[in-house]
C-alpha cells in the first residue's frame, strides 16, 4: 500500500522500484489523497497499479486501511511514496515474516537517500510516548544482523493479515504521525512479534512531504504521543510520562537554544520556541477533547490483551531511547 498526497515524481520512482522485485505475487495499491486525482494521469499506459482516490487527505493510516478493505490480502506491506524499495526488499521481508508464526510484522533497514547512514532500524519508544527511529544517522553496516525489534515503520514494514483483524489495524483519528507506533504497541499487547529485517533495504527521502521541521509535523507527533500513552501505557507508566515529557521539553528548548536537533531547526524555519510551544498546547487541548474516545479505547485494549503489565514495562525498558536523545534527533 502507498498513501500518496503529493503524488509527485518521487511515487512514479517508487512503483518503479515496486516493479523490480524480485518477488512477484503481489499487487501495487496506491491511495491517492491528493483531492485532485492526480495519480491516475501520471501513470505509464500499462501500469498494473491499483488507484483508489480520495475527494481529501484522509491521512497516512486511514488511506492504509481503506486500501486495505478494497484489496484485502494475507500480508500487507506499506511504503511511503517517497521511498525506493532494492529489489530484495519484498522477497527478505516475505521470508522473515513467513519463518515464525507469532512474528506478526517486520521492519525494514530504511536507509536516508543516496547515503549508508539509516534513516530506521525498526522503533524506539522514550517513556514519556515518543518514538525515534532506532539507529537514525548511524551506518547502515552497524544494524547488518536480523533481530528482534519493538515495532516497525510504516514507512517500509509488512503486517500479517490476523494482526491487522486482531488489532483493527491503524487508528484513522493520527491522520499523521505515530499512527506505526500505535498499531505496534497494540499488537504487542496481542503477543505478536517483531523481527528487524536488514536485508529489506529502502532508501527514503525523509520527511519529504511534512516537512522535518515544520508546524504541522510538530503539532500532530505531540498530539498523537498523548493518544498513544493515553490508550497504551499501563497506569504506572501514564503516571511517570509527564515528568519524562519535562524532561524531554528542557531538552528541547536547551537545543533549540544552541540550534540543535529537531527543536533548533524548527526555530530557524519557524517562528521560534513560542510557535512551538503553541503547538504543544494546542496538543493537549486536543487530548482533553477526545479522552473520552480514548479512554474506550484504553478499556478494551486492556480486556483483550495477552501480555501481562510486567512483560509490556519489560519491552517498554529493552527497546527504550531517553528524552535527552530524543530532543537531539
Amino acid at each position: 500500500m502507498i498513501p500518496t498526497l503529493a503524488a509527485d515524481s518521487t511515487l512514479l520512482e517508487c512503483v518503479e522500484s515496486l516493479q523490480q522485485q524480485t518477488f512477484r505475487d503481489f499487487e501495487i495499491v496506491i491511495i491517492d489523497n491528493s483531492g485532485e486525482h492526480r495519480v491516475d494521469p501520471m501513470l505509464p499506459q500499462n501500469s498494473v497499479c491499483t488507484v483508489i482516490e480520495n475527494e481529501r487527505n484522509a491521512g497516512f493510516g486511514a488511506a492504509i486501511n481503506q486500501g486495505f478493505r478494497e484489496r484485502p490480502a494475507e500480508f500487507l506491506a506499506t511504503l511511503n511514496d517517497d521511498a525506493v524499495a532494492h529489489p530484495g526488499w519484498l522477497a527478505a521481508l516475505m521470508q522473515a515474516i513467513e519463518s515464525r508464526g507469532d512474528i506478526g510484522m517486520c521492519a525494514s533497514q530504511v536507509r536516508l537517500k543516496d547515503t549508508d547512514s539509516l534513516d530506521s532500524a525498526a522503533m524506539l519508544l522514550c517513556r514519556d510516548g515518543s518514538s525515534k527511529q532506532r539507529g537514525h544517522g548511524e551506518p547502515a553496516s552497524a544494524y547488518s544482523r536480523r533481530q528482534e525489534a519493538l515495532l516497525p515503520s510504516g514507512s517500509a514494514a509488512i503486517y500479517r493479515r490476523e494482526l491487522l483483524e486482531e488489532t483493527g489495524g491503524f487508528d484513522d483519528s493520527f491522520f499523521l504521525y505515530c499512527e506505526d507506533t500505535d498499531l505496534g504497541l497494540r499488537a504487542r499487547w496481542k503477543g505478536w512479534e517483531c523481527l528487524y529485517v536488514p536485508e529489506a533495504i529502502v532508501e527514503h527521502r525523509y520527511s519529504h512531504s511534512a516537512g522535518r521541521a515544520s508546524a504541522l509535523k510538530a503539532f500532530y507527533v505531540e498530539r498523537n504521543r498523548l493518544f498513544l500513552i493515553a490508550k497504551n501505557f499501563p497506569a504506572s507508566l501514564l503516571l511517570l510520562a509527564p515528568l519524562y515529557s519535562l524532561s524531554r521539553y528542557f531538552w528541547h528548548f536547551r537545543f533549540a537554544r544552541q540550534g540543535v536537533g529537531a527543536a533548533g531547526q524548527f526555530g530557524r524555519e519557524n517562528q521560534g520556541v513560542g510557535a512551538l510551544a503553541f503547538c504543544v498546547f494546542r496538543a493537549y487541548g486536543e487530548l482533553f477533547r477526545h479522552a473520552p474516545r480514548l479512554w474506550r479505547e484504553r478499556r478494551t485494549i486492556q480486556r483483550t490483551r495477552r501480555l501481562t503489565t510486567r512483560q509490556f514495562i519489560r519491552l517498554i525498558r529493552r527497546y527504550g531511547i531517553s528524552p535527552r536523545q530524543v530532543a537531539a534527533l
